[in-house]
């Protein structure tokens, strides 16, 4: 599908067409990496992952020790 370069400020800038944009789930503010390939442009979705799935990567060989923050300075309950 081709698309047209268009000069955004400093930088240039292109429009994703729709039916790609619905078919990637991308809105407005959707983050992507962009990567230069040789002589190609590679623009890949970034997805966010949700807390459920964050926790579900947490194992035994990644999860960090309690952390000591001292003794209670206001109205803390330990």
């Amino acid at each position: 599908m081709e698309a047209v370069v268009q000069k955004w400020g400093n930088s240039l800038g292109i429009r994703i067409p729709s039916l790609i944009a619905r078919e990637l789930s991308l809105k407005n503010g959707s983050v992507v990496d962009i990567n230069e390939n040789g002589k190609e442009i590679n623009i890949k979705p970034l997805n966010k992952m949700n807390l459920s799935e964050m926790l579900s990567a947490v194992n035994e060989n990644n999860i960090h020790d309690e952390v000591d923050w001292g003794k209670p300075v206001g109205k803390e309950i330990w």
